[in-house]
């Protein structure tokens, strides 16, 4: 394989290579994607599309570099993990712009939110490194030990919706297990991740993170069917987590798999309402509506309907849709023309099922972009649950509001959905928030808040929204493989 060599031309390289054993070397296949700015239409750079022969060259990096990093000091992975985040802090302004180049998002957002999350999953980690260890047990004529293992090497699979954040997801916990690493991100947006891995490249053994990009049918099921592939950990459409699946079951290797969601967001007549309008107003712009846990489906208590609606249009009206680099901007670009297409489609499927729509509907003119993804924020009101609508995850600035009468139905309801990653319960009688929640069928349940994960709290679904838990000490056991070793006394 040739190496890459490049310039740079403002936030980014001409062209980026796969990083493959400690080197950035060009794709065996000889083909490049174009990535451009979704806000603007204008090119940023080239990336790799890679291929099988790849992957093969990366995962037999990780797997040659797997026993000694398996076997490295607890301490040394916590430095490299701690140096990791002193970098991303160093740069955190520089990586909030790029986000925002590559993704559409705002630069605020990504400054309030992405980086310092991205940055707190490798500080959090590098502490948790000391809680993998093993356990005695003491028999009458035996001693048991118990060994907590890295689990080998880890394919990791990442979508375009959040890709720092996404990343340090999956490499922080990897790392500090003690896992080496082939990180696939999305094509479409990866950027931000290319430039992690450029910071931090030194810091690593050749061969502990490799990173190959292209497109998912040319890269994904080579990678994830490897037979030197120990465990999958991915994260994207429920489509296509199906397939990884298929992949993995050839090799009977685990996953992780955090997938779609169609959340809930509960508001009952006691509510502070003016609170509940504000939240609601956030998670429909927050990233675009590009967020699994957005809470899409708002149910609202009868009595307070029409009250809360005139709010929460008001408060999503007041929303300005424009340049991703204005600080005052609160909803950018969608993330490609495909998904910007995808979510206009729904507009007129909502139409089509009796659906109003109480603002928005269409695309944003915004001045000076004319070639710019941009949507406006969009409320459907007199959504019934069955409905495309309520029923679909359409990943983009939509929300259905939907009225209810009764408690029991209207939990059948929240509950009727293939989807359980997220939702939020909005009540001052503490009884019924109690109530509500042990009934949901969900991962995350926020109570008179949403979008609030203090570091350490587990994330992850019930029913398709996926299976293990991340952002949390709980994702370490899925990185890792108990031994149990016996000493007859």
């Amino acid at each position: 394989m040739s190496t890459i060599e490049t310039t740079r031309t403002g936030l980014f390289l001409d062209e980026y290579g796969h990083f493959i054993n400690g080197e950035w070397v060009a794709s065996q296949g000889g083909r490049t994607i174009a990535l451009s700015n979704p806000a603007t239409g204008r090119a940023l750079a080239k990336i790799q599309a890679g291929n099988a022969r790849d992957v093969q060259a990366a995962v037999a990096a990780a797997k040659a570099a797997f026993p000694a990093w398996s076997r490295s000091r607890i301490e040394e992975r916590q430095e490299i993990l701690l140096e990791i985040a002193r970098r991303l802090k160093a740069r955190s302004a520089e990586f909030a712009r790029m986000e925002s180049a590559n993704n559409g998002k705002t630069v605020t957002e990504a400054t309030i939110h992405d980086l310092p999350e991205a940055i707190g999953q490798f500080e959090y980690f590098s502490g948790a490194v000391y809680s993998l260890h093993g356990e005695t047990r003491d028999y009458p004529d035996l001693i048991g030990l118990t060994h907590r293992e890295p689990i080998g090497v880890v394919a990791q699979i990442i979508p375009w919706n959040v890709p720092l954040l996404m990343a340090s997801m999956k490499l922080a916990p990897a790392l500090a297990a003690g896992c080496t690493v082939v990180l696939k991100p999305a094509e479409t947006v990866c950027l931000t991740v290319l430039e992690l891995i450029r910071e931090i490249g030194d810091l690593l053994p050749p061969g502990v993170v490799n990173l190959v990009t292209g497109y998912g049918q040319d890269v994904g099921e080579a990678l994830v069917a490897h037979p030197d592939v120990r465990k999958v950990a991915f994260t994207g459409s429920t489509a296509t987590a199906r397939k990884i699946i298929e992949y993995a079951a050839r090799n009977t290797i685990p996953q992780t798999m955090e997938l779609g969601g169609k959340s809930a967001n509960i508001i009952c007549a006691s509510a502070d309402l003016d609170e509940a309008a504000r939240t609601a107003a956030l998670s429909t712009v927050f990233n675009k509506g590009e967020v699994c846990m957005a809470g899409s489906r708002v149910f609202v208590e009868r009595s307070v309907h029409d009250a809360f609606l005139e709010k929460f249009v008001r408060e999503v009206d007041s929303v300005q849709v424009g340049d991703p680099s204005h600080a005052e901007t609160r909803l950018g670009a969608m993330s490609s023309r495909a998904q910007y297409e995808k979510v206009q489609g729904y507009f007129d499927i909502a139409r089509g099922e009796g659906a109003e729509i109480a603002t928005g509907g269409t695309a944003a003119t915004v001045a000076d972009f004319p070639d710019g993804l941009f949507l406006k924020p969009t409320i459907l009101s007199g959504v019934r649950n069955d409905m495309r609508v309520a029923q679909e995850e359409i990943f983009g600035p939509v929300t259905s509001v939907i009225a209810w009468d009764d408690e029991s139905e209207m939990l059948r309801q929240v509950n009727d959905s293939r989807y359980g990653l997220a939702g939020a319960v909005w009540s001052n009688d503490l009884k019924q928030a109690h109530r509500i929640a042990r009934d949901m069928q969900t991962g995350v349940i926020w109570v008179n808040t949403y979008y609030n994960l203090p570091r350490g709290m587990p994330v992850g679904g019930y029913k398709q929204s996926g299976f293990g838990r991340e952002l949390s000490w709980d994702i370490l056991r899925d990185y890792t493989i108990t031994k149990s070793v016996i000493i007859p006394l």
